[in-house]
């Protein structure tokens, strides 16, 4: 038997050698993945819908336009992560109580909002912002009536 040393060895792929441990992996991996996003997704989503809602854009544009936020903040106000709180929905009404965070070049700051719908009319008892560190507070209620 004669053996010629110029034959190579084939060696197996990385794949061929590694597949049943690779795939299932692998497949966890994607899976934690896709879960993750779902989640994330689910989140941003919640916000922008409820970002989207009469108290929530009434006392951002509230707080924006107050000149003692204004002052103390800096502009432009602008939303500061997440909004913390419910907003509940129902066929009669609905209720409120939400903490907005915000922020400006100057400072940062919580709306803070508590309400109820009647009808369609959202009547607040409170509606104000409080400004970090002094804990500030300015209230808003009433700010945007003329009487």
């Amino acid at each position: 038997m004669h053996m010629d040393t110029n034959e190579l060895v084939k060696e197996e792929s990385w794949w061929k050698r590694n597949w049943k441990w690779a795939l299932p992996v692998g497949g966890c991996f994607t899976i934690i993945i896709l879960f993750i996003a779902l989640i994330i997704a689910g989140i941003f989503g919640a916000t922008k819908f409820l970002g989207g809602t009469e108290p929530y854009q009434e006392s951002l544009s509230l707080a924006q336009n107050n000149e003692q936020v204004i002052e103390l903040l800096g502009e432009p106000i602008e939303t500061n992560g997440i909004m913390q709180g419910s907003i509940n929905f129902s066929n009669t009404g609905g209720d409120v109580d939400i903490r907005i965070p915000i922020k400006g070049p100057q400072g940062e700051g919580i709306i803070y909002v508590v309400g109820k719908k009647e009808g369609d009319i959202w009547i607040y008892s409170e509606q104000e912002v409080r400004i970090d560190p002094n804990n500030e507070v300015i209230n808003l209620l009433n700010e945007g009536l003329d009487f």
